[in-house]
């Protein structure tokens, strides 16, 4: 597809995810930027996402919001850059897309705030418990360079994120499986450069 690619974010948010992302795609995309409470609230922005939140992309006419759907639909829309698996592969790559979306998401806002889950309500909460979500992560990772078979792909951009997140707010103890999958990761190019433009971004508006 040839239409114009635009990517809704604030460059302290989740949209550092797809910022990587993109910047793994190598293809032209416009920024639009958004504060929180003022133009994220704005008709504009909700006409894109009536939630309010970043990050959202829009494609030609199509508007996807999500991180797991904006990384999932990117992958497919551009297959030349090599972030959808083989279909033999791409079992596990929805398997652990998902799950982040999912258990791994719902911990890091749970510990985040300081929910608890009571022990016997766990059977309730689709993580089960913070500890039960981190270790099958944990063990999903476990003596592997990438998350979904022998190279890296669009699951790999948000698995990554977000253990970085959980690490940086110390929302999770250091292991030896995130460090030994994350270090390489951290020296890509592309997660180099979006660290780099959401830094100088955040510098310049304060």
């Amino acid at each position: 597809m040839s239409d114009t690619l635009t990517f809704y974010t604030n460059p302290q948010s989740r949209g550092q995810i797809i910022r990587w992302l993109l910047e793994e795609l190598g293809q032209p995309y416009e920024t639009v930027l958004l504060d929180y409470g003022t133009t994220m609230k704005g008709p504009d922005y909700l006409a894109i996402n009536p939630m309010g939140k970043v990050p959202a992309i829009k494609h030609g006419d199509q508007v996807i919001t999500e991180c797991a759907a904006i990384c999932a639909y990117l992958a497919d829309a551009f297959p030349q850059s090599g972030l959808l698996p083989p279909p033999e592969r791409r079992g596990a790559y929805f398997r652990w897309l998902f799950f982040t979306a999912g258990p791994l998401e719902a911990i890091f806002t749970a510990k985040a705030i300081g929910w608890e889950v009571p022990a016997d309500k766990q059977g309730m909460a689709g993580f089960g418990s913070f500890d039960l979500a981190i270790d099958t992560i944990a063990g999903a990772l476990d003596g592997k360079a990438f998350v979904a078979g022998d190279r890296f792909s669009a699951a790999d951009v948000y698995v990554a994120s977000l253990l970085d997140f959980m690490l940086n707010f110390k929302l999770v103890e250091p292991r030896p499986e995130f460090n030994a999958y994350l270090t390489p990761l951290r020296t890509r190019p592309a997660y180099v450069r979006a660290k780099e433009i959401d830094a100088a971004l955040v510098a310049a508006n304060g």
